[in-house]
Formats: structure tokens, sequence, C-alpha cells
């Protein structure tokens, strides 16, 4: 009788663990639900990676952070080919070298802005954001009389606050759907290959101010996609303004 006794309480301690095992696990269920239902009703924001556009126009772009020692050469080489461009400046490089912001916005290249300190904006508040983008317009339009327009995030992280951080600051959100992979060791040749191979109707193309063969490689990726019948605008030029979408790629298009 003992012995029964003990299997009814073994019996009743397994059946609480399981009605708390199923409780539990339907909380976890409705909870996932209601994850994949909230994810649903806020898509994902996508910045500009190109452009749809049957003209042979595309956008070479620079970021610069860092170093400054060949950025007067890129100005050189744009000019004596007459090629318009745009430069992402972090704010504390354009303090830095104002000198140089200055002539890029004086030679008529257009100035984004890079963030001011060049952090994973993904990894800040809201606030943060709109402190980080507004400074480093400050610090651009104190120097060049002008507003940026154009934004690239560093390290091309985003989310959707980021980019509803730049909108309410007037600034569109731009990547690249070209990497010259610049920063890395490759010779002027392999770079250059393989942008000229990659860019097509309104591809824009990522550079840095300051790689070791960027200069050598931007000669010989303007001269390759001339060849091509490519004409290089800034990208406020490329981009819609207005009345447009932007698919799962990050392609801009115009409605229709």
């Amino acid at each position: 009788m003992y012995f029964i006794t003990l299997k009814k309480k073994d019996l009743l301690t397994w059946l609480a663990l399981l009605s708390l095992l199923i409780v539990f696990l339907s909380l976890n269920a409705l909870s996932g639900a209601a994850t994949v239902f909230l994810s649903g009703t806020a898509p994902r924001k996508i910045p500009i990676y190109s452009v749809e556009t049957q003209e042979n126009k595309i956008a070479i772009s620079f970021d610069a952070a860092w170093g400054a020692d060949k950025t007067d050469e890129l100005i050189d080489i744009l000019n004596e080919h007459q090629i318009k461009a745009t430069f992402f400046l972090v704010g504390f490089w354009a303090e830095k070298h104002s000198d140089k912001v200055k002539a890029l916005d004086e030679n008529g290249f257009e100035i984004g802005t890079h963030s001011n300190t060049h952090p994973d904006m993904t990894s800040l508040t809201r606030t943060k954001m709109q402190l980080e983008l507004q400074t480093s317009i400050n610090i651009l339009s104190n120097i060049t009389g002008k507003k940026p327009k154009v934004f690239r995030p560093p390290f091309g992280a985003y989310n959707n606050a980021l980019i509803e951080t730049a909108e309410s600051l007037g600034l569109k959100t731009i990547q690249w759907n070209v990497d010259s992979l610049d920063w890395k060791d490759y010779s002027a040749q392999q770079i250059a290959q393989r942008v000229i191979n990659k860019t097509q109707k309104g591809s824009i193309i990522l550079m840095h101010n300051n790689g070791q063969n960027t200069p050598k490689a931007l000669r010989l990726i303007i001269l390759g996609l001339k060849n091509k019948g490519f004409e290089f605008v800034c990208i406020s030029e490329l981009i819609y303004h207005d009345n447009y979408y932007i698919d799962h790629t990050g392609r801009q298009i115009k409605n229709i």
C-alpha cells in the first residue's frame, strides 16, 4: 500500500511538471508569433545601393575617415579627366583637414557625411544617431557653407532607426553596389579590373581617399569606364529625389 502511494505522488509530480512545460511552451510560441507579426508590420528599410536608369550614368564615391595624403592627387586626377565625384567625410576628419574639404568643394565635388566619429551607428540610440549626424552636418556646413544631402553609414551598417533619423535631417542614405576593395593589398590593376567588370548603368562605386593604390587604380577605372561609354556624375545627380521606390536589392527605381 505504501508503495502505491509513492507512485501516485510521483505521478502527480510529473503531471505538474508537464503542465508547467506546456504552459511555458505555449507562452513562448505566442511570443514568437507576436515578434514575427510585429516585424511584418514594420518592413526593413533599405538604403540606395544603385539606380535603375536607361542612361549610361554612374557615380564614383570616396569615403574619408583616416588619412589625407592622397586626397590632392585624387582631385588632380578627377579634374584632369573632368570627372565629378562624391566624397563622404567623417566630421573629425573634416575638422582636421578643413583645407582638403575646401579644396573638394571649390573643385565642384559633392560632399556628404560619413558620420562624426565613424561608429557602428546601429549600436546607438536614436538620440545619439541624431547627434552624430547633426554634428557632422554642422562641421561640413561651417566649412563649405552647404548642407550635405547624402549620408553613408560607417562600415555600411544600418537599420530602420538610422535611415529614419537620416531622413529626418534631410539626408538620403547611400550604399554602393560596386566595391573596389581598394583598402586591401591589391594592385591598381586588380582594383581597376574589379570595378570595370562590375559596373553597370546606375552603379555607385565605393573607393577610399587614402588607399595605397587608389590613385593609380582611379586612372585605370576612369579610362576603362569611359571606353564603355559611361558618364560620371555626383550621387545627388544620379539618384531620384521623389516618386520612386527601392527594391529588395537596394536598387532605386522610378515610379511610372
